[in-house]
């Protein structure tokens, strides 16, 4: 089936166009728009991350649970979470296209804060579960409309390297936001602080910034549907038909298998890792605490791979054809994954380069996989569109999550990474495909070369 090219994303009455930095931006958008969505990557998914510290925390102070019955209750909070993603991005997506970004994004803050305000406050398991999903609201929300914003503002050969710079500010947000907000509560303890207080007070913290951070992007983002007339808004109605006929255009389909098996191998790559470099470290006679910084060590060195590469990656990713550069990622992930299998011991030195290896995949299938929906999805839907990929997202992750921690049990650590890895073989024969039938612009820089002329 042919396929259109994609569109040159110009407005009837276009702005000058600006840059910021190394990044040519769309017509219309403001360097302190693009600014404004730097902040957005940095705190979103830093302050998103802090839950993997405050749950423990809540579990072991508030709710008093046994350390052999937390795993279980930690894993179903997840799982809920998935699923209220899963059920969130697809209408997130319509009502950016029907209100705006800078507003649905601002709501998704605001519930995150009251989310943690009330994470503290729970007194059983059934309520904590409540107030895990009054934070997947917040979560789907924001993180749905950091994805659709990096779509609209980037000029078209500029993707890669917004991409990677967003990748980038995502990373150190996790590091710097979510590990120095969980010091805090040792902290307040340190000083005196009952452990109940600290807790309160360093949740309040954690809310504050969401609730400042409302305000930031209500204020700083564009205003509007991402270039979209009120006259050219398409009903809700219109907006899901759109997104689900999106996936007719081969590229489309391609940025959603990748989708999945992106945000699959971030799954991976944080739990897994993690576990098999503790379990190791545990059989090696280490006790629990080194035993978890052993593990822990291994996803830092894996992640850090991956935020020093993707500079690189971005500027490739703006010199090819977006569907050679999907595949790229994808094929740089498949190694990773499989190369794994060469590891007998993850705690040799020998091993690091393999480590350094999937850090650098999984980055690579998350970025190209991102620049290249950011490229294809129709300017009128692109919320719409841009929410059903988060869904194939999500469905992703709900799979690695299930299907690889029973693997990891009943075979092996070998098994997750082998069947994820195997799985993203299959995306990029599907992508070859694509590439063979319908490749698309061949040089996304020819659009700007165009449009300077």
């Amino acid at each position: 089936m042919p396929a259109s090219a994609p569109e040159q994303h110009t407005a009837p009455h276009a702005l000058p166009r600006r840059r910021l930095w190394f990044i040519e931006l769309a017509d219309g958008v403001l360097p302190r728009h693009f600014g404004t969505l730097l902040y957005g990557a940095y705190t979103t998914i830093g302050l998103l991350a802090f839950i993997a510290i405050g749950t423990p925390y809540v579990l072991n102070v508030y709710l008093q649970v046994p350390a052999g019955e937390q795993g279980q209750i930690i894993g179903d909070l997840a799982a809920w979470t998935e699923i209220a993603l899963l059920l969130i991005f697809g209408p997130a997506g319509i009502l950016a296209d029907r209100i705006g970004r800078r507003q649905v994004y601002a709501v998704g803050y605001v519930f995150m804060g009251i989310g943690y305000v009330l994470y503290p406050l729970a007194d059983s398991v059934t309520a904590l579960t409540g107030y895990r999903l009054v934070y997947a609201l917040g979560v789907g929300l924001a993180t749905a409309m950091l994805q659709t914003a990096l779509a609209d503002y980037p000029e078209n050969n500029s993707r890669g390297k917004a991409s990677a710079l967003v990748g980038m500010l995502n990373g150190f947000g996790v590091v710097m936001l979510s590990v120095g907000l969980g010091g805090l509560m040792k902290t307040f303890v340190n000083r005196g602080w009952d452990p109940v207080l600290a807790g309160y007070l360093t949740h309040g913290v954690v809310a504050g910034l969401c609730f400042v951070s409302a305000i930031v992007v209500a204020r700083g983002l564009q205003p509007g549907t991402g270039g979209v007339s009120r006259e050219e808004r398409l009903s809700a109605g219109e907006l899901v038909r759109s997104g689900l006929a999106a996936a007719r255009n081969p590229r489309i389909a391609f940025a959603y298998a990748c989708a999945f098996i992106a945000r699959g191998d971030m799954v991976v790559v944080g739990a897994f890792v993690n576990l098999w470099g503790t379990n190791a470290a545990i059989a090696a006679g280490l006790d629990p605490a080194a035993a978890s910084a052993k593990g822990r060590m291994l996803f830092v060195i894996a992640t850090a791979a991956g935020l020093f590469w993707l500079p690189f990656l971005g500027h490739l990713l703006d010199r090819v054809n977006r569907v050679s550069g999907a595949l790229i990622g994808m094929t740089l992930a498949a190694i990773g994954f499989l190369f794994t299998d060469l590891v007998d011991d993850p705690l040799a030195r020998s091993s690091l380069p393999f480590f350094i290896l999937l850090g650098i995949g999984q980055i690579s299938a998350f970025a190209a996989a991102s620049t290249l929906i950011s490229q294809e999805a129709p300017r009128e839907s692109r919320g719409a569109v841009i929410g059903l990929y988060n869904m194939a997202g999500a469905i992703g992750i709900l799979f690695s999550t299930a299907v690889g921690g029973r693997l990891f049990d009943a075979i092996g650590p070998h098994a997750v990474f082998e069947l994820i890895g195997s799985l993203t073989v299959v995306v990029v024969l599907f992508g070859l495909w694509v590439r063979w039938k319908a490749p698309g612009d061949l040089d996304p820089r020819r659009s700007a070369r165009a449009a300077a002329g």
